[in-house]
């Protein structure tokens, strides 16, 4: 089942395919009139690095022209153009780009704009893209939520096929309002980069978390007396039935002078771990002044990574008063895991973010166990909102902390995943207008350094900045989802949620 938005992104991709000449007999003029700069194009996609499986890194042209050429140049000279005399999209044809990427793996590929005005060609300076020997994998899946995250309805989750434009319906919840219908929907997750292993959130209405394994859906409610604020933020193992939760209890609040919009406040969280072959869930840590959230595994299952915060400022005196929602600065901790008897080791402290006028979110840890990834902002914890976030590694080994700043900007740039292979993160940024957040992607290279980032492809290169939707949560795997929205909803609207036993350790 397709998306309405997906739809009419074809029925766009047909029109201006009308207009779009695409083919391996290059449009290059024979005559032209060469222009000491580069051509101004949208998505700015001049010099980077793309996987080898990506789809068309279809762009406009917005230097003014009545026509328009590019053509992409592979180093042993194959040709690719795409050619335009209505409009200024420039749209390459997903076969012949394949084949143009199979050939310059590891390689670059030079792109050449010309434009027509004035009775003349005009030729820019070239860009180039350089092809990557890694694959991303080729499924992202995200929420697309309305930005200012205050109403239930019209949203869901969605998977996205990178290698071509192919956009699924994971799950979406009622279109109009229904008092009795409207839910929420969060937190997707899967096990070590496959969809065979997923779950997700429902809030409030059918409420219940969502656990898919194989073709098998169960909702299980995880409210309980000795867990007021339920389970939030998951982590599933690396390779068993064991899934971490943050539990929180949040609010949100909105800014009336402040630049940053929305702020989202943690004002309690603990760890939860969760058998789901038991279906017993215990806590990991349960304090009153500590704010634990955001865990995660290590790849090798015997280490886990959250973040900490504490509500309360000691002063001198022997005084303690609450602190300030942007004094709130979160660490970065880890403890060990024995598969064993399932126990924890002692907090060890990571990151002592506060220290360096920092807090984090976010932790994740590359697949090769060497670097870890987070978000850090100026305070608190929804960086989705803060202009000051950013991307930051500490490389485990070298035991250093850093921005990744050729993938930054000057706008928030939070919520991360790694590929499968540890060679891309993809993120949300909010670069582009201040107010949605949209995917971009990064190659990291093997010297723990990122490059330019890049937007997701589109085949209309303006459907990111129609599409009047905030990205939220990518998450990168190696396989499609395989359960319907029908049957998911048939779940959700259905049962009532299997209880879980808590287990007080």
């Amino acid at each position: 089942m397709k998306t309405i938005p997906y739809i009419l992104s074809v029925l766009m991709y047909v029109i201006i395919g009308m207009q779009t000449a695409c083919s391996s007999k290059t449009d290059e003029p024979a005559n032209f009139t060469e222009v000491g700069q580069p051509a101004s194009i949208y998505p700015d996609y001049k010099d980077i690095i793309i996987p080898p499986n990506i789809a068309p890194l279809n762009f406009l042209v917005r230097t003014p022209g009545e026509k328009f050429v590019a053509v992409l140049t592979s180093s042993e000279g194959k040709k690719l153009s795409a050619s335009t005399s209505h409009g200024s999209t420039l749209q390459f044809n997903v076969e012949q780009w394949k084949s143009l990427l199979s050939v310059s793996r590891g390689k670059e590929i030079q792109i050449q704009v010309y434009t027509y005005t004035e009775k003349k060609w005009l030729r820019f300076q070239p860009f180039t893209w350089h092809v990557a020997e890694e694959e991303i994998d080729p499924f992202v899946s995200y929420r697309l939520i309305e930005p200012g995250y205050s109403y239930y309805r019209q949203l869901g989750l969605y998977q996205r096929n990178l290698t071509n434009f192919q956009e699924e319906v994971i799950y979406e919840n009622n279109r109009t309002f229904d008092y009795e219908d409207n839910h929420c929907i969060n937190c997707h997750n899967y096990q070590n980069y496959s969809t065979q292993k997923m779950l997700f959130h429902v809030r409030t209405n059918h409420s219940g978390t969502i656990l898919a394994q194989g073709k098998t859906i169960e909702k299980i409610n995880f409210q309980h007396d000795s867990i007021p604020f339920g389970a939030v933020y998951p982590a599933w193992h690396p390779t068993q039935n064991w899934i971490l939760f943050s539990s929180n209890k949040t609010g949100q609040a909105f800014h009336i002078l402040n630049e940053e919009k929305v702020e989202v406040i943690d004002m309690a969280s603990d760890l939860l771990f969760y058998d789901a072959n038991q279906k017993e869930v215990k806590y990991v840590c349960h304090t009153d002044s500590l704010l634990e959230t955001f865990p995660c595994w290590s790849p090798t299952g015997d280490k886990i990574y959250y973040c900490v915060g504490s509500l309360y400022d000691h002063q001198s005196m022997g005084t303690v008063r609450p602190k300030d929602f942007n004094t709130l600065r979160y660490n970065i901790v880890s403890r060990t895991f024995q598969p064993s008897d399932q126990s924890f080791g002692e907090e060890v402290t990571e990151i002592n973010c506060d220290s360096i006028g920092i807090s984090a979110s976010v932790p994740r840890i590359s697949p090769d166990g060497r670097y870890l990834l987070f978000t850090a902002g100026s305070y608190g914890q929804f960086h989705i909102w803060h202009k000051s976030a950013d991307l930051y590694i500490k490389d485990l080994e070298a035991d250093s902390v850093y921005p990744l700043q050729e993938a930054n900007s000057t706008d928030a740039d939070s919520y991360h995943c790694w590929s499968s292979n540890g060679r891309w993160i993809v993120f949300s940024s909010r670069r582009d207008d201040g107010s949605y957040t949209r995917l971009y992607i990064t190659y990291f290279n093997p010297k723990g350094k990122a490059c330019k980032a890049f937007i997701l492809p589109q085949q209309d290169p303006e459907h990111n900045m129609k599409r009047l939707k905030s990205y939220n949560v990518p998450e990168l795997t190696r396989d499609q989802v395989q359960i319907s929205p029908q049957q998911f909803q048939q779940t959700i609207y259905q049962t009532k949620g299997s209880p879980i036993t808590y287990k007080n350790d």
